[in-house]
């Protein structure tokens, strides 16, 4: 794409007086306003959902030097003061992927300029303060074991122990009960993480030191395919979602994926980016490790089921193995030993285990009970039809060419 054109128009407003202001100009949006996804599914804008995001995708569409952005303070007081459900919100939720997406790249174009800029940190510093506020006070408390690490293995592996009392659940339902219209919706609201798998925990490395910053290199190194291109598990992921008929690049869905689903994401995200939570960050991908071993082993049968190949499922089959072992370094090395070395962090550790569970919850009972009342799990219409074609047909995404090219 070239960024010169079909550009948003702008009103642009110089600022009069000192020569410091002389270099800055101020953003206006107009209705409409929008940034072009980078690389991304043949230029199509990614969709503003109120007007902070508004306001962040007509400043990113900006060819000129880092305007300041008019009104975005204001906005993003309004929603904070407005004591709506964060979590649950399109336009905060948007907004805080996108500001966060500055950080990880290939989401919005012109993102170098304002990775940095004063008003994108102040927009997200208010916006993920309030969201992690109202994760404190919705995520439950727990009675918190000693600060030894098999004390907090255990205690983390009771409260990530399968409840046989539980009710239907996502992944049994993938099992037993998957559609094909159903496998691709299960693909896009997984693709917002899973083509980034690993990067939102990797913050944490140089955060952590001894044996819990020793635990997740060596977690993360097996993500990232111990040096093999082709075996990081978001290139696994990417050869599944291109195996069912969809474009791998990343966020080529993101319109498509209700506030819950990006709010999962930018959890991990603000955990990961914030070195005061580096105990919530460790806690939460002991959780994650540790809940996700069986459900992918569910995940496979009912891709198999469908008759999806190996090209499909190799990605739920290599967590099946990989997590059964990542778990118990998790749960020992990475949070035993961080509470260890640092014991004032052991409640932390615990509500980052806590938010995983629950907000993964809300993912998978907002899947699962639009598909039980036989609506869509997406925000929008989604082009099934047109998905299907393309994979029948055998036409290939642009990544295509890319897969295999590792080492």
């Amino acid at each position: 794409m070239n960024p010169t054109e079909n550009s948003p128009a702008l009103e642009t407003t110089p600022h009069n007086g000192s020569v410091a202001e002389a270099n800055t100009t101020t953003v206006t949006a107009k209705p409409g306003d929008g940034s072009r996804l980078c690389e991304n599914w043949h230029d199509e804008e990614i969709e503003p959902r109120g007007p902070i995001s508004e306001l962040l995708l007509a400043a990113f569409a900006n060819q000129a030097a880092p305007p300041t952005i008019d009104g975005l303070a204001d906005e993003v007081a309004s929603a904070i003061a407005s004591g709506r459900d964060l979590v649950r919100d399109d336009d905060v939720q948007l907004a805080l992927y996108l500001l966060y997406g500055l950080s990880y790249g290939r989401v919005v174009d012109n993102g170098d300029q304002w990775e940095w800029h004063p008003d994108t940190v102040a927009a997200r510093l208010d916006l993920e303060r309030a969201f992690e506020a109202q994760l404190r006070e919705l995520v439950p408390t727990t009675e918190l074991p000693n600060a030894a690490a098999e004390d907090v293995a255990q205690a983390l592996f009771a409260l990530t122990a399968p409840d046989p009392d539980a009710g239907p659940s996502l992944s049994r339902h993938v099992a037993k009960s998957l559609t094909h219209e159903q496998a691709i919706e299960f693909m896009v609201q997984r693709s917002i993480y899973t083509l980034k798998e690993a990067d939102p925990h990797s913050w944490a490395i140089p955060r952590l030191t001894g044996r819990a910053k020793a635990a997740l290199v060596e977690i993360q190194a097996d993500e990232y395919g111990n040096g093999r291109r082709e075996r990081m598990h978001s290139e696994l992921f990417a050869r599944s979602m291109r195996g069912i008929g969809l474009d791998s690049r990343y966020g080529t869905y993101v319109n498509f994926a209700p506030a819950i689903t990006l709010a999962s994401f930018n959890m991990i995200s603000l955990f990961g980016m914030n070195r005061r939570l580096r105990g919530a960050i460790a806690g939460h991908l002991a959780a994650f490790e540790m809940t996700s071993s069986i459900p992918n082993g569910l995940y496979a049968r009912g891709f198999r089921r469908l008759g999806f190949d190996e090209s499909v499922t190799e990605y739920f089959d290599e967590h099946v193995e990989a997590d059964a072992v990542h778990e118990q370094i998790a749960a020992r090395d990475l949070a035993g030993g961080l509470a260890e070395s640092e014991p004032a962090l052991l409640s932390e550790i615990f509500f980052g285990a806590r938010a995983c569970l629950l907000i993964d919850e809300w993912v998978g009972d907002h899947i699962l009970e639009s598909w039980v009342a036989e609506k869509s799990s997406l925000r929008k219409p989604f082009p099934f039809e047109a998905v299907l074609a393309d994979r029948d047909g055998g036409t290939a995404s642009p990544a295509d060419a890319e897969v295999g090219a590792g080492r």
